[in-house]
């Protein structure tokens, strides 16, 4: 091997483990760490990238769905798709006010979702948590309307711009959700802004799926919660800091 293409080799080694950027912090860095600079800002890991820690199954329900793979938490696809129940994870603890960042991957047609104040008092998490919608926008079967695209509210907020890659490319999401406020980001630009119990959310909720579901959207304080809809999804470099 000569020494041009020595040189060159090792630049695309650097390319492929390198470093990546991310949404918490002014500065690259390795999947699943923090930064110094992050951590005396406040923030928490909530996936240490080999294990599922911190994390159990809605409601301590029987789950084999997900599973830690290759530094990522991974929900596993499912032959039946959309008609089996879901399988959440949720995180241990629960969050008011907060800023969670995330990345996130979707297999194509797939579908899955990061809900936030989610509570144990209904069946499903849904019920209870506002959901950032996380979806194949082109592939998946059957209509997608504005309101169930990426980065949006789900069945609530359409996202204000597309922002998400192709299903199999890594995205960046953040959520702020501080007192009634709550803004979605998706690859660094802001999609969604909505008030929580404003005017507008309650004629959204009456003219929605919601109006059916008595809980949604009013617990101050709830669980994270991340998605099986029966589709295979990534998630990593999970972080949160509370406001």
């Amino acid at each position: 091997m000569n020494k041009i293409y020595s040189i060159f080799f090792v630049a695309v080694l650097l390319l492929a483990c390198g470093p990546k950027k991310t949404e918490t912090g002014s500065e690259t860095q390795p999947v699943n760490q923090l930064t110094a600079e992050q951590q005396a800002q406040g923030w928490k890991i909530l996936f240490d990238g080999q294990t599922l820690d911190g994390w159990r199954s809605f409601k301590n329900k029987e789950c084999t769905s997900w599973d830690v793979l290759d530094g990522t938490l991974h929900c596993k696809p499912s032959n039946a798709g959309d008609s089996i129940i879901h399988n959440d994870i949720v995180t241990n603890d629960a969050y008011q006010n907060f800023e969670l960042a995330f990345d996130w991957k979707i297999s194509a047609k797939g579908n899955s979702g990061v809900m936030y104040r989610v509570t144990e008092e209904y069946d499903a998490s849904f019920a209870s948590g506002p959901e950032y919608q996380v979806l194949d926008d082109d592939g998946y079967p059957g209509e997608v309307k504005d309101v169930e695209k990426s980065g949006g509210n789900f069945a609530m907020h359409a996202p204000q711009v597309k922002k998400a890659n192709n299903p199999g490319e890594w995205n960046s999401g953040r959520i702020i959700v501080n007192g009634n406020h709550v803004e979605h980001w998706l690859n660094g630009t802001k999609v969604v802004d909505y008030e929580l119990g404003s005017e507008d959310w309650k004629s959204r909720v009456n003219g929605s799926k919601w109006r059916d579901y008595p809980g949604y959207g009013l617990a101050p304080t709830g669980f994270i919660d991340l998605q099986d809809h029966g589709h295979e999804v990534w998630y990593r470099s999970i972080y949160i800091k509370a406001l």
